[in-house]
């Protein structure tokens, strides 16, 4: 699965459980960091930990295990590192607060969500 397969799957799976304001950024050519930054807000930390489990789980039965994840017990911001995809599952206040948008933008905003790609 290439990165941007993978990250058009997170996106699905995020949508699935109603995360508000999806932001897939394409950092590849400015940062060795990974190829895909994601980033989505949930309303309350049940969300946020359900959206982090279903992410988890889509990925784990295409075999793809995290390096890491970290924040999942406070739930106010997830971040969850597949190598190639970094996905942020932040709470709508944290995700003000932090503004991980503006610090990457610099970055390719791109669209991963079917109905825009036809």
């Amino acid at each position: 699965m290439t990165p941007k397969e993978m990250a058009k799957l997170v996106v699905q799976t995020l949508e699935d459980r109603k995360a508000t304001d999806i932001k897939v950024i394409n950092i590849e050519k400015i940062s060795a960091l990974a190829d895909y930054f994601i980033i989505a807000s949930g309303s309350n930390h049940s969300q946020v930990q359900a959206m982090a489990d279903h992410v988890e789980e889509a990925l784990g039965r295409l075999g793809a295990e995290p390096k890491s994840i970290e924040g999942y017990r406070a739930a106010n911001w997830i971040l969850m590192d597949y190598g190639d995809i970094i996905l942020h599952i932040f709470d709508e206040e944290n995700r003000l607060f932090y503004d991980i948008e503006r610090i990457w933008r610099d970055g390719t905003p791109e669209s991963l969500k079917e109905e825009e790609q036809q």
